[in-house]
C-alpha cells in the first residue's frame, strides 16, 4: 500500500523535495530562539554586550521573516501537490470505474462510489501534503532540541525525553482503535451519500406519492448509523488527544521540578534553567504535531484503503486472443446458454437457451417480467459472461471479440432513457462524437425530433437539465433514437422502448423505430404484443427458457402461452 501511495508523488517529486527542504529550514529556524535566549542570558546580558543583544534580536527577526516566506511556499505549493495528487487519484478511479463490469454496479450504490471519490480522497490528500511535512519538521525539531539540550545538561534532558516512550505507547494503543472507528465512520458516510443520491434522483416520485416522511426515515436510519460511528471514532480520538496532552503537559511540570532541583543543587545556571523552560515548549510543539499526524495518518490511510478497494476491483477483462470484428453482418446465435447473476447465485436466470437471428431479421422476445428477456439482451454486447454455452456474433464467440469492436456494432434503445446533463446536441453526438453537424441533423430528422428542436430558442444547443428533466418521455426517447441513428450499428436492441409512452406518442416513436430497424438485425423486448406482430420470429421466454418460438401466425395457431398472452392483452383493451 505504501508503494502505491508514494507512486503518486513521482510526477511532482522536484516540487515535493523543495517543499521538504523548506520544511527542514523552517524546523532549523525554530531552534534558533532558545539558542539566542541561552546566549543572551548567559553571555550578552551578563557581560553587557548590548550590541550583540540588539543584533541577536534583529537576526531572529530576519530569520522569522524568512520562515514566513518559507511557510507560504510550503502552504501554497504543498497544497498544490496534494490537489494534483487528488486529481490524479480521482482520474485513476474514474478511469478504473469505466472498466468495471456491470456486476460491480449492480452491487454498489452510486452514493458510496461518490463518497470514495470525494470525501475519502480529500483526507488522503491532506495526509499527502501535511503528513511528510509534519513528520519531517517535528522529527527534526525533536532531534535538534534533544542534541542542543544535551549540550546544556545531559541528565535533565534525559529526564524529559524519558516521557517519549510512554507517549509512543499510548499513541500506538489508541491509534489502532481510531483506525477501526474512522473506517466504520467512512462506510456510514457512503450510506448517507447513497440515500441522498437516491432520494434526490427520485424527488419527483417522492412528491407525487407524498412519501417525504418515508424518505426521511430511510435517510435518518443511515444518519443515525453515522452518528453512532462518529461517537465511537470521536471517543477514541478524545481519549487519544486527552491522554497524549496530559503526557505533554507533564513535560512542563518535570522541567519546573527537576530544573529547580538542579538549580538548587548548583548543577545548572539560571540562564540554562530559563533556556530549558523555553526549549521545552519548542520540544512540546513537535510532539503535538506528531500526535496530530497520527490522527491525520488514520484518516488518510482509511481513505486510501477505501480508494484501493475500488482500484483493486477486477476490471472487465477481454480474452487475450480477442480481436476486432470486421465486415459485420449482424447474425446472432445463442447456443445452449445458461446464466446466473453473481448477486443471486442460487437462482438461474437463463436455462440452456437456444436462439438464432439471421442478418437483417427481427426477433421479438415476449413473456412475463423476470423471465430473462433483458438478460438475453445484456449478453449480446457481452456485459456479462455466460455460465455455460456460448453467444455467437457473426459466428464468433463474443468472448473472442474485443469489447469496443463488438459494442460499437450494437445499438440499444431502452425503456428507461438515460440522457446526460448538457445540450440536445451533446446527447445526440454521444452516439458518434466525431460526427458532422449535417450527420447529426440527419439523425435528428430520422428520429422525428428535428422539428421539435427547431421550435426551441437555442435549437440543438438547448440545455435539457439533469437526465433530461426538461423533456417529455417521448422527446427523450427520440433523442436516444437519434443517438443510435448516428452510431449506425449493425445490430439493434429495443428493450421495452415504447412501453412507457402514451398511445399517440408511441405511434411517432414506432415510426422512428421502424426506420431505425431497416437493414439491421433487431432484437425486440416488448410487452405490447401489437408492436411485434410483424417480427420475423417471436420467442416466448418464461423462467429462463424458450417455451415457444415462431411467427405471430404460427404461434396463434399452434402456440399456447403466446396465444394466451395475446388474447388476454387485447381482451383487456376491449373492456
Amino acid at each position: 500500500m505504501v508503494k502505491r501511495f508514494i507512486a503518486y508523488y513521482k510526477p511532482y517529486k522536484k516540487l515535493f523535495f523543495l517543499d521538504m527542504a523548506a520544511s527542514v529550514i523552517i524546523s532549523a529556524i525554530g531552534l534558533v530562539y532558545p539558542i539566542i535566549t541561552n546566549l543572551m542570558l548567559n553571555d550578552y546580558i551578563l557581560n553587557k554586550k548590548y550590541g550583540f543583544v540588539v543584533f541577536g534580536g534583529l537576526a531572529v527577526l530576519f530569520l522569522y521573516f524568512i520562515r514566513m516566506l518559507l511557510r507560504y511556499f510550503v502552504q501554497y505549493y504543498g497544497h498544490l501537490i496534494g490537489t494534483n495528487m487528488q486529481a490524479d487519484m480521482r482520474r485513476d478511479m474514474f478511469n478504473h470505474l469505466e472498466t468495471l463490469p456491470y456486476s460491480y454496479f449492480d452491487n454498489t450504490e452510486t452514493g458510496t462510489i461518490l463518497s470514495r471519490m470525494t470525501n475519502d480522497l480529500f483526507d488522503v490528500v491532506e495526509l499527502a501534503h501535511h503528513g511528510p511535512e509534519n513528520l519531517i519538521v517535528s522529527s527534526l525539531t525533536l532531534i535538534g532540541a534533544f542534541i542542543y539540550l544535551m549540550t546544556i545538561n545531559v541528565y535533565l534532558t534525559l529526564i524529559i525525553f524519558a516521557c517519549v516512550p510512554i507517549l509512543v505507547f499510548v499513541s500506538s494503543y489508541y491509534r489502532k482503535r481510531m483506525h477501526a472507528a474512522f473506517k466504520e465512520r467512512r462506510r456510514t458516510v457512503g450510506g448517507i451519500n447513497a440515500a441522498v443520491e437516491s432520494s434526490i434522483t427520485g424527488i419527483r416520485v417522492t412528491k407525487a406519492f407524498t412519501n417525504n416522511e418515508s424518505e426521511l426515515e430511510k435517510f435518518e436510519k443511515n444518519n443515525q448509523l453515522f452518528v453512532e460511528a462518529s461517537k465511537k471514532s470521536y471517543s477514541a480520538m478524545g481519549k487519544f488527544h486527552s491522554i497524549s496532552s496530559f503526557i505533554t503537559d507533564t513535560f512542563n511540570v518535570i522541567i519546573i521540578i527537576a530544573g529547580g532541583l538542579f538549580l538548587y543543587a548548583g548543577k545548572i545556571s539560571a540562564g540554562d534553567y530559563a533556556t530549558f523552560i523555553v526549549a521545552v515548549n519548542v520540544f512540546i510543539n513537535p510532539v503535538t504535531q506528531l500526535i496530530g499526524f497520527m490522527e491525520q495518518y488514520q484518516n488518510g490511510v482509511s481513505g486510501f484503503q477505501r480508494f484501493l478497494e475500488v482500484m483493486d476491483e477486477k476490471p472487465e477483462k477481454e480474452n487475450e486472443n480477442a480481436t476486432d470484428i470486421e465486415n459485420v453482418s449482424g447474425e446472432i446465435e445463442f447456443k445452449d446458454v445458461s446464466f446466473t447473476y453473481e448477486s443471486a447465485r442460487e437462482k438461474q436466470v437463463l436455462d440452456h437457451i437456444n436462439l438464432k437471428v439471421k442478418k437483417g431479421k427481427k426477433l421479438a422476445l415476449v413473456g412475463h417480467s423476470g423471465g430473462g428477456k433483458t438478460t438475453i439482451c445484456h449478453l449480446i454486447p457481452n456485459f456479462y459472461r455466460v455460465d455455460e454455452g456460448e453467444v455467437l456474433f457473426d459466428g464468433r464467440n463474443v468472448n473472442d471479440i474485443t469489447f469496443s469492436s463488438l459494442r460499437k456494432n450494437i445499438g440499444i434503445v431502452q425503456q428507461d432513457v438515460f440522457l446526460f446533463g448538457g445540450t440536445i446536441k451533446d446527447n445526440i453526438l454521444y452516439g458518434r462524437p466525431d460526427a458532422t453537424e449535417e450527420e447529426m441533423i440527419t439523425a435528428a430528422k430520422r428520429a422525428n425530433i428535428y422539428d421539435y428542436v427547431m421550435t426551441l430558442p437555442n435549437g440543438f444547443d438547448s440545455e435539457i437539465g439533469e437526465r433530461g428533466v426538461k423533456l417529455s418521455g417521448g422527446q427523450k426517447q427520440r433523442i436516444s433514437i437519434a443517438r443510435v441513428f448516428l452510431k449506425n450499428p449493425a445490430v439493434l436492441i429495443l428493450d421495452e422502448a415504447t412501453s412507457a409512452l402514451d398511445n399517440t406518442t408511441e405511434i411517432y416513436i414506432q415510426e422512428a423505430l421502424d426506420e431505425l430497424c431497416k437493414g439491421r438485425t433487431t432484437i425486440i423486448v416488448a410487452h405490447r404484443l401489437s408492436t411485434i406482430k410483424n417480427a420475423d420470429e417471436i420467442a416466448v421466454i418464461e423462467g429462463g427458457k424458450v417455451l415457444e418460438q415462431g411467427t405471430h401466425e404460427q404461434l396463434m395457431e399452434n402456440g399456447k402461452v403466446y396465444k394466451k398472452l395475446y388474447n388476454s392483452q387485447f381482451r383487456g383493451c376491449n373492456e
